[in-house]
C-alpha cells in the first residue's frame, strides 16, 4: 500500500516525480526495515521490547528517507547529511555490541538521540549549508522530532528490561 502512495500522487501533482530508481529505492528501505523488525520482534515476547523496535526502526526509516528525498542540512544534495549516517551507525553498532538486549539498546537509543544533537550542533556550528545559509529552526524541528524519536525507543527499551525476570532467581 505504501508503494502506491507515490504513485497515486503523481497523478495528481507535478510535485512528485518519482523513477525506476526511487521505487527500488523505497521498495528496498521498505523491506529492509520490515524483515528487520520480524528478527528482533521475536527476540523477546515483550510488547514493550516490540514497540521499542518499532519505534526505533521507524525512525530510522523516516531519516533515511527524509534524507534522501529532501536532505535535513539544506538539499538532498548537501554532503552535510551524509553526516545523519553516523547516527545510524551508532545505532547499528551498539546494538551489536549489546547483543539486542534490551538494557544496553535503552543506552544505545541514548547514545543515538546525543549524536543526533551533535549532528545539528557540528551543522549549525560549522556552517554546513553548502553556499546556502542554515536556518536555525529548518535543522533544530527534525533533530527535535528524531531524537525524541530515539528517546522514546529508549525508554520502551528500558520498560522491556525491567520486566524482564532474573535469570538467577530464587525459586
Amino acid at each position: 500500500m505504501l508503494m502506491l502512495l507515490p504513485l497515486v500522487a503523481m497523478q495528481f501533482t507535478d510535485e512528485v516525480k518519482w523513477d525506476g530508481a526511487d521505487f527500488a529505492f523505497f521498495g528496498a528501505l521498505l523491506l529492509g526495515v520490515g524483515g528487520t523488525y520480524e528478527l528482533l520482534a521475536r527476540k523477546s515476547g515483550s510488547a514493550a521490547y516490540r514497540a521499542a523496535v518499532g519505534v526505533a526502526l521507524a525512525g530510522a526509516f523516516l531519516l533515511v528517507w527524509a534524507n534522501a528525498a529532501v536532505g535535513i542540512i539544506g538539499s538532498e544534495d548537501n554532503d552535510a547529511n551524509l553526516m545523519f549516517g553516523g547516527v545510524l551507525a551508532v545505532g547499528i553498532i551498539g546494538a551489536i555490541i549489546a547483543r539486542f538486549h534490551p538494557a544496553g539498546m535503552a543506552r544505545d537509543l541514548c547514545a543515538m538521540a546525543l549524536a543526533q544533537v551533535v549532528v545539528a550542533l557540528i551543522a549549525l556550528i560549522g556552517g554546513a549549508g553548502a553556499g546556502e545559509p542554515i536556518r536555525p529552526n529548518d535543522l533544530l524541528l527534525p533533530t527535535g522530532f528524531f531524537a525524541t524519536l530515539w528517546l522514546a525507543s529508549a525508554l520502551l527499551f528500558r520498560r522491556a528490561a525491567r520486566e524482564q525476570k532474573p535469570t538467577n532467581a530464587a525459586a
